[in-house]
């Protein structure tokens, strides 16, 4: 008797869009990686959304961005490393090098919920 296959109803979803979002329109910083991995340049942008897996920016349409970068959420001191998914003008959607944690995650939503009311 075949096994009965049950196909999977997240397979043909792309991974950016797997995992719940988060809005919290937050202003960032993109930190470029030099040689060595210094980081001496950086360039402000807008954090629209959020979710383990990557984020939603929003940066100047004018302004090259690397396909690598460190992201800084300000107020909090820890950088996450990215990689340019794809751009569509000001819309830069991103990937985090690795999942982020929940619990990161979740002081990043209240900590933009409590600034916000």
């Amino acid at each position: 008797m075949p096994l009965q296959h049950i196909p999977d109803a997240k397979a043909n979803v792309p991974r950016d869009q797997a995992f719940e979002r988060f809005k919290i329109d937050r202003p960032g910083k993109i930190i470029f990686v030099g040689h060595h991995l210094t980081t001496k340049s950086s360039l402000r942008c807008l954090i629209r959304s959020i979710s383990l897996y990557g984020a939603d920016l929003e940066v100047s349409p004018h302004v090259a961005v690397p396909a690598n970068f460190f992201l800084e959420i300000l107020g909090i001191r820890d950088e996450i490393g990215c990689t340019v998914i794809r751009r569509e003008a000001e819309k830069l959607t991103v990937g985090f090098n690795m999942l982020i944690d929940a619990e990161f995650l979740h002081h990043v939503v209240r900590l933009s919920f409590e600034l916000s009311h």
